[in-house]
């Protein structure tokens, strides 16, 4: 058995494979052992002598088919899990997309305008304070917070209107008082007259 050793390191380094990449040709043997120089054996290439054989294939078919059966939900059971429940799904992973959604959802709010620039500062604190479980639980909390502001403007405008209303009646009766007062006065001054102009009436008779 001829010894072609030498062929096949040159074949690798034209080729540029592997020697383990390199098949020569069983039947051709006695031609190949007589190429010792690159370019012999590139012409032993050339006429098909030697060849690069094909990479092997790892077909990924059944991770494939593996992945979608996991999107579906399945090879998930206790059995398949690595690494512990925080491991798998980090709280502070969650935290942080809970946080930035009720975050997005309060500067939409305060860009539109449905809450002031003071009610944004307080359910922003809240929000950090894990306040709002979920963007649900927020914006049922941002109506009712504007329900009662409303409310609190009703009955602050209510009270408002009140104590005008009362003020005003409060003057109206210190004024009817006054006027009282100056009648009683001059009625008072009238009756010194009368008397003095009844005697001397009186005197004339």
């Amino acid at each position: 058995m001829v010894s072609l050793k030498l062929q096949k390191r040159l074949a690798a380094s034209v080729l540029k494979c592997g020697q383990n990449k390199v098949w020569l040709d069983p039947n051709e043997i006695n031609e190949i052992s007589t190429a010792n120089s690159r370019k012999n054996v590139r012409k032993l290439i050339k006429d098909g002598f030697v060849l690069r054989k094909p990479y092997k294939v790892h077909s990924r078919a059944r991770a494939r088919r593996r992945i979608l059966a996991r999107r579906k939900g399945r090879q998930m059971g206790l059995g398949n899990r690595r690494g512990t429940k925080n491991a798998r799904n980090p709280s502070k992973r969650q935290w942080i997309k809970r946080i930035r959604t009720l975050r997005r959802l309060l500067k939409r709010y305060r860009s539109i305008q449905k809450i002031d620039r003071h009610m944004y500062h307080e359910l922003y604190l809240k929000a950090k304070g894990n306040t709002f479980k979920n963007k649900r639980v927020l914006i049922e909390h941002v109506s009712r917070m504007k329900v009662e502001k409303k409310r609190e403007m009703m009955l602050t405008e209510q009270a408002d209107a009140r104590r005008k209303k009362n003020k005003l009646k409060r003057a109206r009766l210190a004024a009817k008082k006054g006027r009282a007062a100056d009648q009683l006065k001059d009625v008072l001054k009238k009756k010194p007259q009368e008397k003095k102009a009844a005697k001397a009436k009186e005197g004339k008779k």
